[in-house]
């Protein structure tokens, strides 16, 4: 869990360094009093076009995101980073008391999900917002005439950065243990029925 959290945090900030240097023809510098100044966030990035890596499947360009995940509550930072501490917290409970040693899959789960929360709380706490880069499906739009609540036609019209990609990943790990959970559970206690009955036979 603690090498899957470490390497996580570090792709994740690595990358995000790596964006904001590289994307635009010049460096993006991002200062947090300049953060908490404006309403315009975008004002703060240099002008760039998206640098396009694989057509119409993902483009990399520059966003600051000052709320949640998907840009979802914005100017609520703090609520985001009390929530965040939380949610590490309980991991941690989690991993320290509900998994045991041999559960590596679990392992591999809280680590992806420590590893995106505190990669973007970093964020937060430093730059008081989120830095954004990944854009996949750029410029593809929904099925018949379709919108999202936003007024976006793309059908994924969101920029979002590799802590989001191991938040995803770890909470769909965790719901498919939990899928399976219940009916290993019932496999077991079968087992143990069959082999008491042929006990008493």
């Amino acid at each position: 869990m603690l090498a899957t959290l470490a390497l996580g945090l570090v792709s994740d900030l690595a990358s995000k360094w790596a964006a904001f240097r590289y994307i635009a023809s010049s460096p993006a510098v991002v200062e947090r009093e300049a953060v908490l100044s404006t309403d315009r966030l975008g004002d703060l990035l240099p002008a760039h076009d998206p640098v396009t890596v694989i057509p119409g499947v993902l483009d990399l360009t520059l966003v600051l995101n000052p709320g949640a995940v998907f840009g979802i509550g914005a100017g609520q930072r703090w609520l985001f980073v009390t929530f965040t501490a939380f949610a590490v917290l309980f991991a941690m409970h989690v991993f320290l008391n509900w998994t045991r040693p041999r559960d590596r899959m679990a392992h591999l789960a809280i680590g992806l999900l420590l590893s995106g929360g505190l990669g973007n709380l970093y964020d937060r706490l430093r730059f008081a917002c989120v830095r954004d880069f990944i854009h996949p499906l750029p410029g593809v739009q929904l099925p018949f005439g379709l919108n999202w609540p936003n007024g976006s036609d793309e059908v994924w019209p969101y920029v979002s950065n590799i802590a989001d990609l191991w938040l995803i990943i770890g909470i769909g790990m965790l719901l498919v243990m939990c899928w399976r959970i219940p009916a290993d559970h019932h496999h077991h206690e079968s087992e143990g029925a069959d082999a008491e009955s042929n006990d008493r036979g």
